[in-house]
């Protein structure tokens, strides 16, 4: 109650976003801000879940799934079959289950009480159809390369920087011990916001940029 998010989130982040043409929102009196110059852009770090889609994952935020499409699409068992990395996605028909649509679980409404969640009875909860799961890189199939950890997938793709990399930021942060394909809607709110601490933290591109953390983020190294 003693005004840290008025100051903050509606007054100092506002004024920001709007002198460096980000963003327009309404935004408490204010005289003056100092310092704009100094920076080139601000981000504001909340603890809200990650992606838009029930399919989002810690290795879909990072776009690290990708590459992995690519390295699964390359296996010979798959150039046979006529596989792209576009099989392997969990977003448009194809490789994953058409019943749960990619998501390995169906969600059944109890009307007057919390929906149930069970997993998929067609594929098993394993979210992609059975041919799919039959094309495997050095001993795991896509499945189960989703549910590795972050620590395990490091070893795993110690040979591919452009996977490892990212992965080690997730470490870094104090997220090894999810899995790579964990939904997002499972993370905490702490979770979340270390997750888009690590990929701001593994794009060194960034330059000049203010973050603002609207609360405080445990797990980090001192």
């Amino acid at each position: 109650g003693s005004g840290k998010s008025t100051l903050i989130s509606k007054t100092l982040f506002p004024l920001l976003a709007r002198a460096l043409d980000i963003d327009y929102q309404v935004t408490q009196a204010c005289d003056r801000v100092l310092g704009v110059d100094n920076i080139k852009n601000v981000l504001m770090i909340d603890q809200s879940s990650i992606g838009k889609s029930i399919r989002s994952s810690p290795i879909t935020y990072l776009k690290t799934f990708d590459s992995i499409r690519n390295i699964m699409a390359t296996i010979p068992e798959a150039k046979i079959r006529g596989y792209t990395p576009g099989t392997f996605s969990l977003n448009v028909d194809g490789g994953r289950c058409p019943a749960c649509r990619g998501t390995g679980f169906e969600e059944i409404d109890m009307m007057f009480m919390d929906n149930i969640v069970i997993p998929c009875d067609v594929c098993d909860g394993k979210k992609y159809r059975p041919e799919i799961l039959e094309i495997v890189c050095r001993g795991k199939n896509i499945f189960e390369i989703l549910s590795m950890t972050v620590a395990e997938a490091m070893t795993f793709f110690v040979a591919h920087p452009y996977i490892r990399k990212p992965l080690s930021v997730l470490k870094e942060v104090g997220l090894d011990y999810l899995q790579l394909g964990q939904p997002a809607r499972t993370l905490s709110g702490g979770e979340s916001q270390r997750l888009k601490i690590a990929k701001e933290l593994s794009q060194v591109q960034q330059k000049s940029t203010l973050y603002i953390l609207d609360e405080p983020t445990k797990g980090l190294h001192f």
